[in-house]
């Protein structure tokens, strides 16, 4: 089982990247319960896991530098079969591999999205999911590598668009 400490990086499925801020016990109907106190980076959220179930609601700790490349290798992979089924179809399967939680299906939403663009319109959902895949992996990207966000955006501006 994962465990963090105050001032730990999480990742928080289909929320992102979010520091532990703190690490309260609280009494919940006579049984002593520890959560992790985590504020989201991007909008200030605060969430509230129960330790016991890390597991359980996905909560990982960012990828190393080394993983990342493969995010890169994923990102890049322009000889992909993009589902051309139902938008509706499309965003629901988008929906749950972003709330998997995992970055390499997040990747995979950003980049498939991405090159759906080209060929079509996207609907407006398809526009929020690409918006919200974008966003999560430039935050977790900038601090596995420990670089600013705009050089990530850049690097992911220049994969989309060559």
């Amino acid at each position: 089982m994962l465990s963090f400490k105050v001032g730990d990086k999480a990742v928080y499925p289909a929320h992102g990247v979010g520091e532990v801020e703190g690490i309260e016990s609280k009494d919940i109907m006579g049984s002593k319960e520890t959560f992790y106190v985590l504020r989201i980076l991007d909008n200030d959220m605060k969430i509230m896991i129960p330790t016991k179930n890390v597991g359980n609601v996905g909560l990982r700790e960012v990828i190393s530098k080394k993983e990342v490349n493969k995010v890169y290798r994923i990102l890049g992979k322009k000889d992909i079969q993009i589902d051309h089924s139902t938008w509706n179809r499309r965003h629901r399967e988008y929906m749950e591999k972003i709330k998997t939680g995992s970055v390499y299906e997040i990747a995979e939403v950003l980049r498939d999205l991405s090159l759906l663009k080209f060929d079509k319109d996207l609907s407006f959902g398809e526009r929020k999911l690409l918006d919200m895949a974008r966003t999560l992996l430039i935050k977790e990207l900038s601090i596995a590598t420990d670089c600013e966000e705009r050089t990530v955006e850049g690097k992911l501006e220049r994969i989309f668009n060559a």
